[in-house]
């Protein structure tokens, strides 16, 4: 008999936040209250018989990032999925998973879905962040539909099932173990995972590049992704002991914000602008979904990067036979759409949010997909994947035998160069981030053709989606200034953090003349950022003197 535990809650323990499609974060302080976890778990396994069909027997995915609470957040999981019926799970070896190695086991096992517990980039520890989520069958975030249900549902049960009393699976022994009736298969995280990365990419030739001498550095920031570079790097690819730095998962990151950008991984950047120097510099985030690439004393931003790695995409194996489209968020610079053009193939823009790229990616209308936030995939899984971005350039070294500079300036040189910069606004008060956007969105018809800090405003709106697979429309997905010469400001309030609002504010501004290539990126991009709080007067609603982050 499958025992039924009472529900014992505050009321509403979800209210503020909905689960989207980054699943919901909260601070590990907030989960560890008594229920409040079962209350997100049953309420998922409540719906997903009327969203997808029946859970008796099926197999489900299960596995996080190794932060604070993860192990403990297992245990509690593996019960509930025995007392409701699964047949069978699969857990990654110690409970850890990286967000693209479970949607490759997804999709490879043929699974029913997965959990994935991640707070993504944000910090860890006992008095960091914490997050839950699930993936459907195609191995992609839950879309919308499912993410509602899951909220409107957690707002009104009263019970959850659990095997009350049974005993935790050992989490380190590879193999299976029985819950109640239900088979748990520990795997090794890696494996799946690693298949895939050489499936697509040309290993022996990565091999030769690290057999010639070049170095490389990559920073894993005490997450996830350490295993998995280990594996392949160091392992499969012949790289040098120690290319992999910061490489075992910690509970807290080992103090790091897990975060692959300019202000977090300062020591990364100084490695890379030493005068011994690797040839090649890399680092992933706190779930492994996200990548950082540099050249020596050379960063690339994510948009250059996903508009390189399309350009020369037919040198990976995996790739040679061309791509069937490329997908980039509204807020991503349009360098992919310049390429795109010149291969004769669809540039999608789409709102933030995987969801939408797996969409197109099922369809079979993209093959790469990226986002400026340092996330870049494609269609061999349906998350983004940092590590898989990482291959992908040094398999373009491998096969050019340019450094990542010298291929970034041979784009410039050919397609222009579209500065890039965010402008992150962290902490705001919800209220105050709220009353800046209706703001905005007030202004927008007045905006239209007006003149400001030299540029002139083209078209102003707020970005209206309609999906060509399924035709849901999605709207106000960030307000749009375009400006002439191919300058844009975007503004976005984003729902990753788990204190406040965060507005983003990106920046763009195109640069045909090769003479002009080597500016400072702020300096070419002061006039928008005059612009921008011209128009937004992000300093008099946030209350705060400059951004928190500038990437």
């Amino acid at each position: 008999m499958t025992p039924l535990s009472t529900l014992r809650v505050p009321t509403q323990p979800y209210a503020g936040q909905r689960p989207g499609t980054s699943g919901l974060r909260k601070k590990v302080t907030v989960f560890q209250q008594p229920h409040y976890l079962e209350n997100f778990v049953q309420a998922l396994f409540d719906i997903l018989p009327g969203q997808v069909g029946p859970i008796a027997g099926q197999t489900l995915v299960l596995g996080g990032d190794g932060r604070f609470h993860n192990r403990v957040a297992v245990q509690t999981i593996l019960r509930m999925a025995a007392a409701n019926g699964f047949g069978r799970v699969l857990v990654g070896q110690g409970g850890l998973l990286s967000t693209p190695a479970a949607s490759a086991v997804i999709r490879k096992q043929g699974a029913y879905g997965g959990i994935i517990l991640s707070a993504s980039h944000n910090p860890g520890g006992p008095d960091g962040d914490f997050g839950i989520k699930y993936n459907i069958a195609n191995g992609g975030p839950a879309p919308e539909k499912i993410t509602e249900a899951i909220y409107a549902r957690t707002r009104e049960i009263e019970a959850y099932r659990t095997l009350e009393g049974a005993a935790p699976i050992d989490l380190q022994r590879l193999g299976t173990q029985l819950l109640g009736t239900m088979t748990v298969e520990v795997i090794d995280p890696v494996a799946d995972y690693a298949e895939l990365m050489a499936d697509l990419f040309d290993f022996e030739a990565m091999r030769a590049w690290f057999a010639a001498g070049h170095r490389m550095r990559f920073d894993a920031m005490s997450a996830i992704a350490g295993p998995y570079a280990k594996a392949v790097l160091e392992g499969r690819l012949g790289a040098a002991p120690g290319t992999v730095v910061n490489g075992e998962p910690l509970e807290d990151f080992g103090g790091h914000h897990p975060d692959p950008n300019p202000a977090h991984a300062t020591a990364l950047i100084a490695a890379m602008a030493a005068p011994d120097a690797p040839d090649f510099g890399a680092a992933s985030d706190g779930d492994a979904d996200r990548n950082m690439i540099l050249g020596r004393d050379f960063v690339v931003t994510p948009s250059d990067s996903l508009a390189v790695l399309a350009a020369h995409a037919t040198l990976v194996p995996g790739y040679r036979d061309g791509l069937k489209g490329i997908a980039r968020s509204m807020p991503t610079s349009c360098a992919a759409d310049v390429v795109a053009q010149s291969l004769g193939i669809a540039c999608h823009e789409t709102p933030t949010g995987w969801k939408f790229f797996g969409n197109l990616l099922d369809a079979g209308l993209a093959t790469l997909c990226g986002e400026e936030s340092y996330g870049t995939g494609s269609s061999h899984v349906r998350e983004k994947d940092g590590l898989w971005a990482v291959l992908f350039w040094l398999n373009l070294q491998a096969a050019t035998g340019r450094s990542v500079e010298a291929l970034v300036r041979a784009h410039w040189a050919r397609f222009g160069r579209h500065y890039y910069s965010r402008h992150d606004w962290e902490g705001i008060p919800v209220e105050r981030a709220d009353a800046l956007m209706a703001s905005l969105r007030a202004q927008l018809p007045a905006l239209a053709g007006r003149e400001l800090q030299g540029l002139r405003v083209q078209q102003a709106d707020d970005f209206a989606y309609t999906d060509p697979v399924d035709g849901s429309l999605s709207r106000q997905q960030g307000v749009r200034l375009l400006c002439e010469a191919g300058a844009r400001v975007v503004f976005r309030l984003s729902g990753t953090g788990t204190e406040g609002a965060t507005l983003r504010v990106y920046l763009e501004r195109f640069e045909p003349d090769p003479a002009r290539h080597d500016l400072p990126p702020q300096q070419v991009l002061a006039p928008l950022v005059a612009l921008a709080e011209e128009v937004a007067q992000i300093r008099t609603y946030s209350g705060m003197d400059a951004p928190t982050v500038i990437t």
